[in-house]
């Protein structure tokens, strides 16, 4: 999640497809118990291996720990974890492309996924932002969406899934700069393209050390998607107010599509109510580590993690029939 204030300047260049390659190791097979869901009609959702999204973060803090120890716009480390990600979604079968901008004087990249079929009149949305930040590895901000995302979609080829409606997955470059690349996307597309994505899910900070569990209130109907699954577990959620207009859903809000999307916490502190309906500690942050060298693979809560997992497959499913 990038800071509220950005005063680096930012510009925008030409779009370029381009051909990635990587040779990132398989992710790890177990599979996490099975979560309950709050109605029928999303009975279909799997369960997220928690294991797998793990894998997935063991590989970008490696790609970090190569790479100057960040995975940051303009930089080595991002560009080896799109290769990654890249190369798991066509493995998959998935369509994907490139989509290549300047900022800061860097050549940054996002890397757009779509499933086959669905009507491509309804597109579902869901992304996060690939990109650290300089100053350490970026584990929950935002390896944790990012991979969470990624397994969410290899979840759908792995299952088959035939929705009604088109899906679409997104990783996003130099949100960190200010946005720049899901705002670069959403410029791209034209008014009738923005006209057909139904909905864009975003998931930025998904597994907080001290977590919150936070449902963005934008469009109601993706809101009551994501609170219907957190009061099937029994946890209440809270309304997300902290990162409102700090993530990649902002362009897409701007330009009138319905966003949705959970967050678990960034600098803001855990007050004594959140920690009793959540546990943690009281009087600290959400994540001590938010922007820091110390956002690595320790600097994640592994049941906030699935919990998050499971509801962007959820949802992923309730949105898309």
């Amino acid at each position: 999640m990038k800071l509220l204030l950005s005063g680096r300047a930012l510009t925008a260049g030409a779009v370029a497809v381009a051909t990635l390659v990587t040779g990132g190791s398989a992710a790890g097979a177990a599979t996490a118990p099975a979560h309950p869901v709050a109605d029928a009609t999303t009975a279909a959702a799997p369960d997220i291996p928690i294991a797998n999204v793990k894998a997935h973060l063991s590989q970008l803090q490696s790609i970090a720990s190569a790479n100057g120890g960040n995975r940051a716009h303009g930089r080595a480390g991002y560009q080896a974890s799109l290769n990654y990600v890249k190369a798991k979604l066509d493995a998959a079968g998935f369509t994907t492309r490139v989509q290549q901008f300047t900022a800061s004087g860097r050549t940054g990249y996002n890397l757009i996924a779509d499933w086959p079929g669905g009507d491509a009149n309804q597109v579902v949305m869901a992304g996060s932002h690939l990109d650290s930040v300089t100053s350490g590895p970026g584990i929950n901000d935002n390896g944790s969406g990012s991979s969470a995302v990624l397994e969410t979609a290899l979840a759908v080829a792995r299952s088959g899934y035939q929705p009604a409606k088109h899906l679409r997955f997104a990783w996003w470059g130099a949100e960190e700069l200010g946005l720049v690349g899901s705002r670069y996307y959403v410029n791209s597309l034209g008014s009738a393209e923005r006209a057909k994505i139904s909905g864009y899910l975003n998931f930025d900070m998904i597994g907080s050390p001290n977590p919150g569990y936070f449902v963005y209130d934008d469009d109601p109907t993706i809101e009551k998607t994501f609170k219907d699954y957190f009061a099937g577990l029994g946890i209440s959620t809270e309304i997300e107010t902290e990162g409102d207009g700090r993530s990649d859903h902002a362009p897409f809000k701007n330009a009138g599509v319905p966003v949705g999307g959970l967050f678990s916490g960034a600098d803001y502190r855990k007050t004594s109510a959140q920690a009793a309906k959540w546990g943690g500690t009281v009087g600290q942050p959400f994540d001590r580590c938010y922007h820091s060298s110390c956002d690595t693979t320790a600097n994640i809560d592994d049941t906030a993690l699935d919990r998050n997992s499971d509801a962007i497959a959820y949802a992923v499913w309730a949105l898309s029939q």
